[in-house]
């Protein structure tokens, strides 16, 4: 299934073999790897993306996504409200580089506002490999497994698995969308590292994905 594969630095081989991803961080990692980036070493209606109080603030953008796209993000809490506040900033920044694909922009506030440094520079050449395709996506994706790592009080690690074999590519100028069958690459693990600003904004900074792990593939 040619869908969103998340190495958001990969160049792409061509554009019929785009694959969908939404991450805010560097190059697909070579192997398979459960290690979380950085150790030693607001949501929609079609968007079910988790809640705490400290996601709540901070005039965090409001972000929707068209009804034939859904986010859908599974057991994303702890029951730690630490932990459970970079879970959902976590999620938070998966829906905002989705909804900046889907919209066809670069500098949506979404991405501008749940990314920073190099996760935000190559999140935007991401995007910009989608528009320069001619592509968008339908479906739904869905993140399962997270796990969180608090590094210190402002930063932390959270890797993840992704769920997309029921999205798929789309042209924009036709709406022809792509159903090829699903595979192993349909699954991807993410492994992010956040940095706390000074608003309580857990953004994500740098981070990795891995196309087919067998971590995540079910």
């Amino acid at each position: 299934m040619k869908r969103r594969s998340l190495p958001v630095a990969t160049a792409l081989a061509a554009t019929a073999a785009l694959l969908l991803t939404a991450c805010g961080g560097g190059g697909e990692a070579s192997k398979d790897s459960d290690k979380i980036a950085g150790a030693d070493t607001e949501g929609s209606a079609s968007a079910t993306a988790p809640n705490t109080t400290e996601s709540g603030s901070a005039d965090r953008p409001t972000i929707t996504l068209p009804g034939d796209v859904k986010d859908v993000f599974e057991k994303w809490e702890t029951g730690d409200a630490t932990k459970d506040a970079a879970l959902a900033d976590t999620a938070h920044a998966q829906t905002a580089i989705n909804d900046a694909i889907v919209q066809g922009k670069t500098d949506t506030a979404g991405l501008t506002y749940y990314y920073e440094g190099k996760a935000l520079t190559t999140s935007v050449k991401w995007v910009q490999k989608w528009l320069d395709a001619g592509i968008t996506y339908t479906g739904t994706t869905r993140y399962f497994d997270p796990k969180v790592e608090l590094f210190d009080t402002k930063s932390a690690g959270v890797s993840f698995c992704a769920d997309e074999t029921k999205a798929f590519n789309k042209e924009r100028k036709t709406g022809k969308v792509d159903k090829s069958p699903a595979t192993n690459d349909s699954y991807v693990l993410y492994n992010t590292r956040l940095e706390k600003n000074d608003k309580g904004v857990w953004r994500t900074t740098d981070g990795t994905s891995v196309r087919g792990s067998e971590t995540c593939v079910q």
